[in-house]
């Protein structure tokens, strides 16, 4: 199995109607894909769409989170006219494994219009349903907290700027639930125009994410992302962009390559607190060899 053969399907809101995003880890590799160490982070694996943290609980505490929670700041967007970029900071119960098909969380999103403007916004949402936009104000350095409740089949979520005083919550029911893994994600977004057609959104540049109290529940035990009841994976975003610089009239343009990067810091404190941040990598491509001529049949010069 390829890395990308193991990638969910993604989220939410689109700036640009009629695409619709879609919810689930589009970008994270599940427990049993194929994983692939970062150079920039050791101890983490590749998502083309998740940075941050992966809870997973251990049988000693049973299969399934109960709840998870966390603060961040809202990251400050640096935006480019003529290009839109999607970014979206959120904490969630589910959506990690290969076969999941539901995904609970809350967060915030951090955009780029094509007129070069940021747009900051919350939302939740409760996949196989579509996303919920919050008539929540958010700005740029704003501290919020969230937190995501599982009790049969009703899910609990909340959400507050810290800074405003400004607040969310909701319950809603619902038939599919997935508690079996919790998250705190840093993610670039994907548009979908069906639930079989989906491309992941280039990631806004949104400097530094800090997250903090990040929390799990598992069978009335909560604890930071590293408490040995549970076991934690960091994932580093990748994402490539492609373009070109051209040459003298009349030759070829030579491809170019950049990488985003978003990666965490590693590893989480004993207080649940860790950052994840972005970076831009230029990458040389290999320039094709020059084809050769192959020898004469007849052994001289042609």
């Amino acid at each position: 199995m390829s890395t990308d053969d193991a990638l969910r399907v993604n989220r939410r809101k689109a700036m640009r109607p009629p695409v619709m995003l879609c919810a689930l880890a589009c970008g994270a590799l599940a427990a049993g894909g194929a994983l692939t160490a970062s150079p920039a982070l050791a101890a983490a694996s590749v998502s083309t769409n998740w940075a941050g943290y992966v809870a997973l609980p251990s049988a000693s505490v049973g299969a399934r989170f109960s709840s998870v929670s966390g603060t961040w700041t809202q990251p400050s967007a640096t935006c480019s006219a003529g290009r839109e970029t999607y970014s979206a900071t959120w904490i969630g119960l589910g959506g990690y494994a290969v076969h999941a098909r539901a995904l609970e969380q809350i967060g915030t999103d951090t955009d780029c219009t094509r007129s070069g403007s940021a747009v900051y916004s919350g939302w939740y949402e409760l996949l196989p349903a579509g996303p919920v936009n919050l008539k929540l104000k958010v700005h740029a350095g704003d501290q919020m907290s969230a937190s995501v409740t599982v009790k049969r089949h009703g899910v609990t979520l909340r959400i507050r700027d810290l800074s405003t005083g400004r607040r969310f919550s909701t319950t809603r029911r619902m038939t599919r639930i997935d508690t079996a893994s919790a998250e705190w994600i840093v993610e670039a977004p994907s548009a979908c125009v069906s639930s079989e057609t989906c491309q992941i959104l280039p990631l806004t540049d949104f400097g530094e994410v800090a997250f903090s109290a990040a929390t799990a529940t598992a069978r009335a035990h909560t604890g930071p992302i590293a408490d040995p009841d549970w076991s934690s994976l960091a994932l580093e975003l990748q994402q490539r962009s492609f373009g070109a610089v051209g040459g003298p009239a009349g030759t070829r343009a030579q491809p170019t390559r950049t990488l985003i990067l978003a990666t965490p810091s590693s590893p989480p404190s004993s207080a649940g607190a860790f950052s994840v941040s972005w970076r831009e990598q230029s990458i040389q491509l290999e320039q094709p060899a020059s084809p050769t001529t192959p020898p004469s049949s007849g052994g001289g010069p042609t």
